[in-house]
Formats: structure tokens, C-alpha cells, sequence
């Protein structure tokens, strides 16, 4: 096992403090990969011995898809481990340390579309190139860009999230949503002096527009069955109820959202159907 650390110059300090708060939460509350998205990704290399992983955005600092190819059937040689929280990456080279074997690891503190391939020509380019609930964070075009630029011939981009509990269109998270806009108002916080925009445009859309214009894209529904204290965990973790954000009222919100939630359980459980979409994407006349 050999793990490497790297810090190329950092992103600006507003961009890197969104998530560093939330590190212990996002790695205790936020769900992992399922293992059919993990049976796609571990197919896409699996003639490519000792594959170079990148993960941008490392599931926005806790590893959890360089986690899930380590225990896979064909675990990468190399990992790439990019995030612009420090804390985040710290959380990311606990978790993942344990599991390494004979793969190196490097973390390398950096915005996305900062990144570039280590010095002294220790790899040549990367095989698989992941971002997972990240990609909406970063400058896209950009991203896709460095990831054409370090990619190796043949190499796979995999683009894959499933919403939020924000987003997600059940009775109780319209009530959870309802009661967050109650205390923070109706725009969705990303930090305490701004609010969250989304992209206007799909991640097809962009890929489209790069040069990863061959795409295929998988849907994985999902069932996650959460108790009201592992949904006020995961709250703690997102950019848009993380505990700053409330200040001297975030125990009162804790509690109003507990009893809610309590309220909305079936026996003990909140149920969440939700599909994980992975879009795996290729450069057309660029084979192995």
C-alpha cells in the first residue's frame, strides 16, 4: 500500500467552505453507491488491468465511490481523490486508507477543473473518470474539458447523482422542505449569505456539447427506508439546512423537524423511492 497526498493551489475560500462543516455528517448520513451503478463501473474497465481512478468532487469529500470499487471484483490500481474541502479529504483518506492494498492513493486538494495529472510522469492519464452528486457544484464545461485532457484513450466519464431529499417528491419531504423554507425562506441556502441555483442546462446537455458525446444512461431505482434521526443527520450535511445556517435556532429547528417526522413515520420509517442515474459517457474515435 502507498498513499500520497498532494495540494496544488486550493480553490478561492468561499467555494471550499460550503461542505467543510458538514465532513462528519456527509460521512455518517449521506447513502452510498448502489451496486448495480457500482457493476456498471468496475464493466467499463474491467479489460483494463490496474485501472486509474479520478474521482472529482470525491462524493463532495467522503470517497464513497473509490469505497465501493475497492471491495468491487476488479478494484482500481490508482485513485485520484479531488476535492476542494480539506476536512472532506481527510474523511476521505480515513475511510479509504483501511482498504487500499496494493492501490495508491493521492488526494489532491483542488477545485475540479483544476486538477492535473501528478508530476514526475507517474501516470500517464486515467481510465475512469467519476463524479458523483458533485457535478453541480463545479464550472462543467471546464471539468469536461480537464477530464478530455487527462483521460487515456478509450477511458470512461461517469456522471451520476439522485437528487436530494430537497428535491425528492414524497408527502414527508414536502413537509421537511416546507418547514426548512419556514425558517430560511423559500430560495434554497448553499451558505449562509447566499442561495443555490441550478443548473439550467442537464448534464446531457453538457456532455453533449463536449467531447464525451457518446452516452449511455442508466436509471437504479433505489428504496431508502430512513428514520427521523438519520433525516435530521443527513440535513446536517447538506448545503441547504447545515447547522450554521440557522445559528442560535437550530436546536428549535432540530426538534420541529424531528416531531414532523415522527409524525410522518410508518412504524419508525420514512420511506424514499429514488432513482440513481449514472450516465456513462466516451469520446467517439478515441479506442482503447
Amino acid at each position: 500500500m502507498i498513499a500520497a497526498s498532494s495540494s496544488p493551489p486550493g480553490p478561492a475560500p468561499e467555494q471550499e467552505d460550503v461542505f467543510d462543516p458538514t465532513a462528519g455528517d456527509y460521512a455518517r448520513c449521506r447513502p452510498g453507491v448502489p451496486a448495480s451503478a457500482v457493476r456498471l463501473l468496475t464493466e467499463a474497465v474491467r479489460h483494463r488491468p490496474d485501472p486509474v481512478l479520478l474521482d472529482l468532487g470525491t462524493d463532495t469529500g467522503t470517497g464513497q465511490v473509490p469505497r465501493a470499487l475497492l471491495t468491487a471484483n476488479h478494484p482500481p490500481g490508482r485513485i485520484e481523490a479531488v476535492d476542494v474541502s480539506r476536512p472532506m479529504l481527510e474523511r476521505a483518506r480515513r475511510t479509504l486508507t483501511p482498504l487500499l492494498d496494493a492501490c495508491t492513493l493521492r488526494l489532491v486538494h483542488a477545485a475540479a477543473d483544476a486538477y492535473t495529472l501528478p508530476p514526475g510522469g507517474d501516470i500517464k492519464a486515467v481510465d475512469l473518470i467519476t463524479c458523483c452528486r458533485s457535478l453541480h457544484w463545479m464550472d462543467r464545461a471546464a471539468v469536461l474539458t480537464v477530464a478530455d485532457r487527462v483521460a487515456a484513450p478509450g477511458a470512461t466519464l461517469a456522471i451520476m447523482g439522485d437528487g436530494s431529499l430537497w428535491t425528492h417528491g414524497a408527502a414527508w419531504t414536502h413537509a421537511l422542505k416546507h418547514l426548512i423554507q419556514q425558517c430560511l425562506g423559500t430560495a434554497r441556502r448553499a451558505r449562509s449569505a447566499s442561495t443555490y441555483d441550478a443548473p439550467r442546462r442537464s448534464s446531457r446537455q453538457d456532455l453533449l456539447d463536449s467531447p464525451w458525446t457518446d452516452i449511455t444512461e442508466h436509471q437504479v431505482p433505489v428504496q431508502r427506508d430512513w428514520t427521523p434521526a438519520a433525516v435530521v443527520g443527513y440535513l446536517r450535511s447538506t448545503s441547504y439546512a447545515q447547522p450554521r445556517l440557522f445559528g442560535q435556532d437550530h436546536a428549535a429547528f432540530e426538534q420541529a423537524a424531528t416531531d414532523l417526522l415522527e409524525s410522518e413515520a410508518y412504524g419508525g420509517v420514512l420511506t424514499e423511492h429514488a432513482l440513481f442515474t449514472v450516465l456513462l459517457a466516451r469520446r467517439p474515435g478515441r479506442s482503447a
